[in-house]
């Protein structure tokens, strides 16, 4: 096998592995497979047929958005709760990783050395995401907990669904819309949970935060070059997707350092901040 197919199957094995921690540890393996294999492997990939979803564990129960436990930080329950949410989310970035490589990897608006990039790209992303994941796992276990303790909501993949047909849309809407969002959250969070007194949980977001200021970084690189290929004015064509496949407007106050960091220009998400009603 060739290692093109190798990285393609090892990256398809991670959407179909469903045992969290399995999950992670095939994400790892594709990156060092990418790293022992170097940057010439031979591309394209072909465009994959995939299922809707990727494997996913019996727990933790799903239920829809708001059914989820309260995050009172004060407390050990609420700390909990949010890290919790937090493995829940890079537990689903692992995936989004590997379904963006293994969907868009042969996409036609790259030529055959961005196909190449793309992927090494979004494999690296999908590996630090499954390191995120491992960092909050342990640190649930050391406060006596564990992920599937508590119910979480699937509205990451629910977009991942909604733009399983454009590379375009997939790139505006999971690094440039949830993963930018995170950027404007995660310092609060931080700063809250050091003064709960909880520094190891605050550390291990500072970590995630640094990463995703590159993930969006690489969503921006990536969502800039398909426009250019295709002839669309970036600006125009992000605001056009995100009032497409997000509903609603995107929530204020904006963290524009790291977006600046990011290189995501505040002329692409201002217009579209939420006012209260839905975007026309």
């Amino acid at each position: 096998m060739s290692p093109a197919a190798d990285l393609r199957e090892m990256s398809l094995a991670v959407l179909q592995t469903a045992e969290p921690r399995a999950k992670a540890a095939a994400a790892r393996a594709v990156r060092r497979c990418l790293d022992e294999t170097g940057p010439d492997w031979p591309s394209p990939w072909p465009v994959a047929d995939l299922p809707d979803a990727p494997a996913r564990p019996d727990r933790p129960l799903r239920v829809a958005p708001g059914k989820t436990a309260r995050r009172r930080l004060g407390t050990l329950e609420g700390r909990i709760a949010l890290l919790h949410a937090i493995a829940h989310i890079e537990f689903n970035a692992i995936d989004l990783a590997f379904d963006m490589a293994v969907r868009f990897g042969g996409d036609t608006t790259l030529d055959e050395a961005a196909q190449a990039r793309f992927l090494a790209d979004w494999i690296t992303v999908g590996d630090d995401e499954a390191r995120h994941f491992g960092l909050v796992a342990d640190r649930l276990e050391a406060l006596g907990a564990a992920y599937g303790d508590l119910p979480a909501h699937d509205g990451l993949w629910d977009a991942a669904r909604a733009t399983g047909h454009d590379l375009a849309a997939r790139l505006a809407i999971a690094p440039l819309v949830l993963e930018a969002r995170g950027l404007d959250v995660t310092p609060g969070m931080i700063d809250r949970l050091n003064s709960a007194g909880d520094t190891g949980s605050a550390g291990i977001l500072k970590i995630i935060y640094a990463d995703e200021i590159g993930h969006v970084a690489t969503g921006m690189r990536w969502f800039r070059h398909v426009c250019e290929a295709t002839g669309a004015d970036p600006q125009i064509r992000y605001k056009s997707l995100v009032q497409q496949h997000f509903r609603g407007g995107l929530k204020p106050p904006f963290n524009t350092d790291a977006r600046d960091r990011a290189e995501f220009p505040e002329e692409y998400y201002l217009p579209l901040a939420a006012t209260g009603a839905p975007l026309a």
